[in-house]
C-alpha cells in the first residue's frame, strides 16, 4: 500500500522483502522458513545474513544508486530483534554480522508495527485459520516474542530520528493512515 501511494505521488519505488527479495533469497526463504527441522540459531543468523548480503548487493544498492526509494519488509533491525534478543546472540556478534552483510548500509527510516503480543498472536492464528501459510517463525513461544518486541522498542528509544513505532491496532485503513503520515513527514523534512 505504501509503495502504491508513493508511486501515485510520483516517486520511483522498489518494494522488496527479507528473506526473499532476490531469486537466491526466495530459495533461502523456502528452505529456511518452511522447513520442519530444527534450525540451529547460528545457521539461522548466517542464513539471514547471506540473504541480506545478496539483497543489498544485487537489489538495494543498485536501486538506491538509481534514485529509487526502497521499501523493504524487514532489514537489519530484524536481526537485532530476532537473532539478537530472540535467540540470544550478543550485540557485538549481531553488529559484526550485520555490518559484514550490509557493508554498513543502514535504513533511513524504519517502521515497527507494534501490537501487544497476544493481539499479534491472534492475528497470526486467524491468518492460519483462513488457509494462509505460516512459517516456523510463527511457532515460537511468547517469551521469544516478548524479547523481540522489547528489542525493537529499545532500538526505537535509542534511534528516534530513524526508527518510528506504528500503532498496528485497528483496521488496515487506520494503520495505513498512520504510516502515510509518518512517511510523508519524513520525506518532507529538509
Amino acid at each position: 500500500m505504501l509503495a502504491s501511494e508513493l508511486r501515485f505521488r510520483g516517486f520511483d519505488v522498489l518494494p522488496t522483502m527479507e528473506p526473499g527479495g532476490t531469486p537466491l533469497g526466495r530459495r533461502l526463504r523456502t528452505a529456511f522458513l518452511e522447513t520442519e527441522e530444527t534450525v540451529a540459531p547460528l545457521a539461522e543468523l548466517l542464513l539471514f545474513a547471506a540473504d541480506r548480503a545478496q539483497h543489498v548487493n544485487f537489489l538495494v544498492k543498485p536501486a538506491l544508486e538509481a534514485g529509487k526509494i526502497v521499501i523493504s519488509d524487514r532489514y537489519s533491525d530484524a536481526t537485532v530483534a530476532y537473532q539478537g534478543a530472540g535467540r540470544g546472540f550478543s550485540d557485538s556478534v549481531i553488529s559484526q554480522v550485520t555490518e559484514f552483510a550490509t557493508g554498513g548500509l543502514k535504513s533511513d527510516l524504519t517502521l515497527f508495527f507494534d501490537l501487544p503480543i497476544e493481539q499479534a498472536l491472534q492475528r497470526t492464528n486467524s491468518r492460519s485459520n483462513t488457509g494462509e501459510r505460516g512459517n516456523r517463525m510463527d511457532k515460537e513461544n511468547i517469551g521469544f516474542y516478548e524479547r523481540v518486541r522489547a528489542a525493537y522498542l529499545k532500538i526505537a528509544d535509542g534511534e528516534p530520528n530513524r526508527f518510528r513505532i506504528v500503532d498496528a491496532s485497528g483496521s488496515t485503513d487506520e494503520v495505513k493512515t498512520r504510516v502515510l503520515k509518518i512517511v510523508s513527514e519524513f520525506l518532507d523534512k529538509p
